[in-house]
């Protein structure tokens, strides 16, 4: 599912306005954006954990040419979800 299907399904759910739903949706994910550039843990009952992530510099193999390359530390979004989420996974 991506976004306009989501907002779709939230509208038709709801009986709301698509518009309405979008703008929702965008102000959600703008929230969790911003709470996680800053560091913050985002934290959603029985749904999960979005968190700034730090990777360390590691090796790494060009694949062009298969040559060894050092891949420069980064930061990535993280996410971990709750054990209800979990419980429904394994099911």
């Amino acid at each position: 599912m991506n976004k306009a299907e989501l907002i779709l399904a939230v509208s038709e759910k709801l009986d709301f306005p698509k518009a309405d739903v979008e703008m929702i949706v965008e102000e959600f994910i703008h929230q969790i954006e911003s709470g996680v550039l800053k560091g913050e843990e985002m934290k959603l009952s029985n749904f999960g954990v979005f968190y700034k992530k730090a990777r360390l510099a590691r090796k790494g193999t060009n694949p062009s040419d298969g040559k060894a390359i050092i891949i420069p530390a980064n930061n990535t979004l993280g996410f971990r979800p709750s054990k209800i989420i979990k419980a429904k996974l394994n099911k």
